[in-house]
Order: C-alpha cells, then sequence, then structure tokens
C-alpha cells in the first residue's frame, strides 16, 4: 500500500487476483461435516476444493466448495462415516495458504457414538411422557444414538456394547442382575463413560451398587409438597472442578425432587453439580480407565424443568466430550481452567511450535475466536487439546474501503504483466563478453599476429562462443538431454542441500527424509541460510561433491554397503566433505565395552576407510559455538557424546580435514533426524526419550550448528586470536 503526501489520498495497489476465502464454521453432523466459507467480496463462479487432514497431516476427505456468482457464502459437505470424520484435525481450503482458510478441530468436533436405554417403555403415542425423548432430543445435534431392539435387558447391553459406543446412558435403571452388571462393570474398567438418570426405580434400588459414583440413600427427596417444609430448589454455581465450570448460573431451573447421596468426607470431590441447599445434583467417579456420572434428578420433566431447557442439551454435551477425552479437556481432575499454548497457527497456514507471546486459555466451551492474548492455534498438550480460530460463525470477510480515506483514494491493479526470467539471456551476454575479453587480450599480445593465424583463429573463435552460449540459452536446454543433466547440477550448486544415506529400510529412511527437512526448515526460520529440501544418495553411484554434509543412519539389518559405496563415502571425506554417522543407540560407538549391533556394524564400515584420530567433542570446540553457544549435544536420546576428528595425531596419510578445520567424520548415536523429524503439519514424528521439548529444542541447535560448522569452516576458532589482537590495538 502506498500513500501520497495529501492524507486524504491514498493510493491502494493490489493484484487482481480474487480476494482470499476464509473458513468460518465446521459443524460435523450426524451424517457429513458441514463446512461454511465467506469471501471477502461478490464476483464470478469460483470452485474451489476443501481438505480434511488428519492429525498426520493427511488427506483423508475432500469435497467441492463452489461460490456462485454474486455470492459471498458457501457451504458444502464431506460425507463420510463418523469414523473417518472424527479423525478429521483440520479443514482447509486447497492451495489457499493463509490461516483465515483453516479450520482447527478438537475432541469437541468427534461425534460421540451414545447408547441409550431407558427403564421404561416406550411410549410412541405421548412422547412428551418419556424419558428417552428429551434424552434423544439433547443427544441428536452432537453425538450418533444407537439403541437395540432385543428383549431382555442384558441382551440388549451385549448388542450395544458391540457397536463400541463412548457413552452409555441408563434412565431410571435400577438393580441390575448379575450378568448385566458383571457386563457394564467390565465395559465401564474398559475405559467407557456410564451416565445413570435417577426415577423412581433407582429410588427404590439398593443404593451401594459399584455402578454408582456415590453411595444413595434409601427413597427420594422432594421438595414443595404437602409433607414437605421446603420449596423446590435452584441450582448453586458449579464447582471450579466441574466440567460444567463457567456456565452461567441459571436461575429458572428447579429440581422438586432428587435421590439422595449418603454423606461422605469426600462427597464434595465427586460433586460436579448442586442444589441451592448444597445438596448434589450431579456427581462422579472413577471406576477403572472409565467414569461413572449420576444426575439425581429424572431425564424427563417429572422431577425437574432441567430436560426442558438448554442447560440439559450444554451439561450432556460437556460430560459425553469428555468421554475418550484427553487431558486438556479434563485437565488436573478437572481443577486446571488454563490451557498452555501447544502449537500456534501462522500466517501461512501452518501450525509451529514457536509459542511466544501466547498466553494460557481459559476453556469456557463454545466456539473460541482468537484474540491478541491467545492467538489462533491448539492449546494443551499432545495428549489432548482445545482449539481456537481465527474465524467464527458470525464474522464475514471485507475489502478495505478505499473511500473512507477520502476522494482522492482509489485502487491501483498491479500484475497484470506475467514475469519473466531474464537470468539466462544475462549469463550468455556475460559469457560472451568474458570470451571477446580474453580473445581482444590475446590479440593485444600478439597471438594473432599473422593473417593465416587469424584465419586459423576464425573458427575456433566461433565455436567457443557458441559452446559458452549453449548451456545458458533456455530453448536450447530443453531440447538436449545432456545439458539437462547439466542443469540439475545447476540447480544442487545453486541451492545448499543436505543429503542422507539411502539404507533401503523405508522407515529409516523416511524419518532420515523428514529428520534433514525438519532441521532445514529450522535453519531456514533462525539463520540466513534457506537450504532446499532433502536428498537420498547412493555413494555407489551418485555423485556426493554437491552437499556439504550427508547424514547416515547406521542400521544393522540394512545390507552390508558394497566396496563402491565406502570408496566413494572415502573419497567424499578426503575431499573436504563431512559424514554424520548416525548409531540411533544412545552408547558410545567408540567405546570399550559392550556395543549394540548398529554400533557393531560401523565399526565394520569403517574398518574400510583410513579414518583420522577421534575424540568426543572438547571444551572450547568450533562446534560449541559455530552458531549457538552449546555444551551438550543432544538428539532423541542424550546420552552419548559426538565424536569429532582428534585436534592433534593426525598423519599425513589419513583423511583429515584440511585447511578448513572441519572434521571429516562426525559419530553420535543420539538419532539426530529422529530429534528433528517433523510431519507435514510441522509436528514431531518421535518422542524425545525422555519427552522434553527442551531437548528437542537442543537438538536442532546442534544441528544447526553441525551445518554451520561445515559451511564456515574454523572462521569461529580466529576468535581466540580477539585478545591479542585488541591488546596491539590498545598499544
Amino acid at each position: 500500500m502506498l500513500a501520497s503526501a495529501n492524507a486524504d489520498d491514498l493510493l491502494v495497489m493490489r493484484s487482481e487476483r480474487p480476494l482470499p476465502s476464509a473458513i468460518t464454521e465446521v459443524d460435523n453432523g450426524a451424517t457429513a461435516s458441514r463446512i461454511t466459507a465467506v469471501r471477502a467480496e461478490p464476483g464470478p463462479r469460483e470452485e474451489l476444493t476443501v481438505n480434511a487432514y488428519d492429525l498426520q497431516g493427511r488427506v483423508i476427505a475432500a469435497s467441492p466448495l463452489v461460490f456462485e456468482t454474486g455470492a459471498r457464502a458457501s457451504t458444502t459437505e464431506i460425507r463420510a462415516p463418523f469414523e473417518v470424520r472424527n479423525d478429521f484435525a483440520r479443514i482447509a481450503i486447497d492451495g489457499a495458504a493463509n490461516a483465515g482458510a483453516v479450520q482447527l478441530l478438537d475432541d469437541g468436533f468427534q461425534r460421540r457414538r451414545v447408547a441409550l436405554v431407558s427403564g421404561s417403555p416406550a411410549n410412541e403415542a405421548q412422547p412428551l411422557l418419556s424419558a428417552a425423548y428429551y434424552l434423544r432430543q439433547a443427544l441428536a445435534p452432537y453425538a450418533d444414538l444407537i439403541s437395540s431392539d432385543t428383549a431382555t435387558l442384558p441382551e440388549q447391553l451385549d448388542a450395544l456394547i458391540e457397536q463400541k459406543p463412548s457413552v452409555i446412558i441408563l434412565s431410571d435403571i435400577g438393580t441390575l442382575s448379575e450378568e448385566t452388571h458383571a457386563l457394564l462393570e467390565h465395559w465401564v474398567e474398559g475405559g467407557g463413560t456410564l451416565i445413570r438418570f435417577a426415577g423412581p426405580r433407582l429410588a427404590s434400588s439398593e443404593g451401594d451398587d459399584t455402578l454408582l459414583p456415590v453411595r444413595l440413600r434409601s427413597g427420594a427427596r422432594a421438595f414443595g409438597g404437602a409433607m414437605s417444609w421446603s420449596e423446590p430448589q435452584s441450582l448453586a454455581p458449579f464447582p471450579q472442578t466441574s466440567p460444567f465450570y463457567g456456565l452461567p448460573v441459571p436461575e429458572d431451573i428447579t429440581v422438586s425432587r432428587q435421590v439422595l447421596a449418603e454423606p461422605a468426607p469426600t462427597l464434595a470431590d465427586h460433586t460436579w453439580a448442586s442444589l441451592a441447599d448444597g445438596t448434589p445434583l450431579v456427581t462422579e467417579g472413577v471406576l477403572g480407565d472409565g467414569r461413572l456420572v449420576l444426575f439425581h434428578t429424572s431425564a424427563d420433566p417429572n422431577w425437574s424443568n432441567l430436560p426442558i431447557s438448554g442447560y440439559f442439551v450444554e451439561m450432556l454435551r460437556r460430560i459425553v466430550n469428555l468421554s475418550q477425552a484427553s487431558a486438556a479437556a479434563d485437565g488436573d481432575g478437572g481443577s486446571a481452567p488454563l490451557l498452555a499454548p501447544y502449537r500456534l497457527l501462522v500466517a501461512n497456514g501452518t501450525l509451529t511450535g514457536n509459542i511466544s507471546g501466547a498466553n494460557p486459555l481459559a476453556d469456557t466451551g463454545g466456539n473460541l475466536i482468537a484474540t491478541a492474548e491467545n492467538p489462533p492455534g491448539l492449546y494443551g498438550s499432545a495428549d489432548g487439546f482445545t482449539a481456537v480460530n481465527l474465524f467464527g460463525p458470525q464474522d464475514t470477510l471485507s475489502p478495505l474501503d478505499v473511500s473512507a480515506f477520502g476522494d482522492g483514494s482509489r485502487f491501483q491493479p498491479i500484475g497484470d504483466a506475467r514475469a519473466f526470467s531474464l537470468k539466462p539471456w544475462l549469463l550468455t551476454a556475460a559469457m560472451i563478453l568474458l570470451i571477446a575479453d580474453g580473445l581482444i587480450m590475446l590479440a593485444m599480445n600478439g597471438a594473432f599476429s599473422s593473417l593465416k593465424a587469424r584465419r586459423a583463429a576464425l573458427p575456433l573463435i566461433l565455436a567457443a562462443s557458441l559452446a559458452a552460449a549453449l548451456p545458458f540459452a533456455p530453448d536450447v536446454v530443453s531440447k538436449a538431454h545432456a545439458q539437462m543433466s547439466d542443469m540439475e547440477i545447476a540447480d544442487l550448486l545453486y541451492e545448499t542441500h543436505l543429503a542422507y544415506v539411502v539404507t533401503g529400510e523405508a522407515e529409516t529412511d523416511r524419518i532420515s527424509e523428514r529428520g534433514l527437512k525438519g532441521l532445514s526448515d529450522y535453519i531456514s526460520y533462525r539463520t540466513a541460510l534457506e537450504p532446499g529440501d532433502p536428498i537420498g544418495v547412493d555413494p555407489a553411484e551418485d555423485e556426493l561433491a554437491f552437499y556439504p554434509l550427508i547424514y547416515w543412519p547406521v542400521s544393522a539389518s540394512a545390507p552390508m554397503p558394497s566396496q563402491e559405496a565406502i570408496a566413494g563415502i572415502e573419497a567424499y571425506m578426503r575431499n573436504g566433505g563431512t559424514v554424520l554417522f548416525d548409531t540411533r543407540d544412545q552408547y558410545s560407538p567408540l567405546g570399550q565395552n559392550a556395543v549394540s549391533a548398529n554400533t557393531a556394524r560401523l565399526r565394520a564400515i569403517l574398518d574400510n576407510i583410513d579414518v583420522p584420530p577421534l575424540e568426543p567433542v572438547p571444551e572450547g570446540h568450533v562446534l560449541t559455538r559455530s552458531f549457538y553457544l552449546l555444551s551438550d549435544f543432544p538428539g532423541r536420546y542424550d546420552g552419548s557424546p559426538l565424536w569429532v576428528e582428534a585436534r592433534s595425531g593426525a598423519t599425513s596419510d589419513m583423511v583429515t580435514s584440511g585447511g578448513d578445520g572441519v572434521s571429516p567424520i562426525i559419530i553420535t548415536g543420539n538419532d539426530f533426524a529422529g530429534a528433528w523429524a517433523t510431519n507435514a503439519d510441522m509436528t514431531p514424528m518421535l518422542p524425545t526419550v525422555p519427552e522434553n521439548p527442551r531437548q528437542r529444542q537442543f537438538a536442532y541447535r546442534t544441528g544447526v550448528n553441525i551445518v554451520m560448522y561445515m559451511l564456515t569452516g574454523n572462521y569461529k576458532a580466529d576468535q581466540v586470536h580477539v585478545p591479542a589482537l585488541l591488546e596491539r590495538l590498545g598499544q
């Protein structure tokens, strides 16, 4: 944007391309996920694609998104089984590299499968008298309800459990048979969530059922009747340990009947909601890996007006979302309402681990929209998180209103003409001028003094000029296979690439490739160097001279490298290259104790290479300060020293570092690539051992120091002369 000297005149320059679109809402319906998007201004018909990604960054579903002519909003649906839709972690507009075109999803997006079992028979003629009706209406917007038509309760529960529900709701089920009780108990202990509602049957049953979170008194307590001294009770504020915390206290909800819990010292720890007189309304307990929840009132309006309120929907939604939920949703027993930043969404629509500048999030439920204190991203931990997005359902996009800056303000389009590269032609011209300059110098020195010599030299001059021009002529390069290989060489010379040795093991090679990719991205973010994509090499076949560093993940299960491969590596090291051997076993590769299989394989490889004496990186080595100041060099593990060429004792017939002071060989067992490797969404592929984000940060710093050490040599070592230089300058 450019502004003139007059404040009333504003010149806005922008491309003629359509303004970006944004996703404002993603709703997981019963049969499909509904996606709503907006664009900044109406325009011609525009066809886009919406992709759904899983936690590993893979596209698992897609749907077309069409903006009709003149429309500013569009909706589309991704139809897939709810098991597939539960794996959605991110919805994004394909090709739109901006944060507004992304909607992050968390556990709240997933639709749980809920099994509903009622103690009273369904009343099709009068559904408003059935508790199942109110439960279905409350659960249908966010859960997939299942039921069974079998006759007996054990058969019904057995059929429902086979469908693997996340939640089972028992509405006024009192005494359970031993078979049914054992079946439900086993299911809850395996991680299920059992929600029970009170009613006449439960009130008359035994109160010490192990499938209840608290022990109950026999009978039900009534308010406001002819034999009662009290009025119907309202709800008390929700405690901070409750998943309902953050909901405003409803004033119009009253309870006229409830089942009472036996007083106990730990009763308050199990209470999620209570009445104004302090008696529990909702209690919770843990059984094995599962959860027990009890509403001390009924699921129909006979005992309270809670089932006909919106709070009933929200309370059930929060409890259902706790099933199979994460630490972020559940917290430390529910006592930690603040969620720490985990991953933040950057401007190009990708997630980053750089969480500086973001405050902890107070998760109050509902759609969370980004603020200056809580930028868009994921808040929580790797075990579970809450998503905060840039746009919400009520947000719109609008282009900049230029008229607000004065009558002289206007738009000016840019980018109408298509740019083309002058580089090949300029290089060709420079080469021709260089040859001409050389010929002029030869002529001035008498090289072409005789006419016969000039005639003999003329074909040579023309041939040299053509030979110089052909490699840079864009029309010729595409027609000759030999010149194409030259262009590939030019690409490798134009951009720095890190390389790794292809072992033939798919998983090992994938981690090496993703590890060097993660390190290259980190180097681009932290330094002025912008490496290209990493390249896998075969030392027996490929030219290695283009790569400053080759990472070799040693694997005993991979085939032993051929003599040609070992000879290629030795030649590479002798000519100034560096090979980083990683045994990935956390043991010192050169120790005197028992060694791992990978270390034994490394020794077999090095037995065929004349390597210099090695030592752990000593204090003051250039590697400790080539970019970051480091005293340790961790990777995925943090137990192995980093071995480099010893600074003394090398002989002339060994592979030595040469004049730049760089060790031709580096050895570690800390699995650097495992620590550097990232998924497509920039999340780590493998955990550090032990799990420690700071260790991963230092692993990246180690990688930066190694690459800088490779590229710059021993220039940092010259700092040792600074005191002497300053002393001389002082004299």
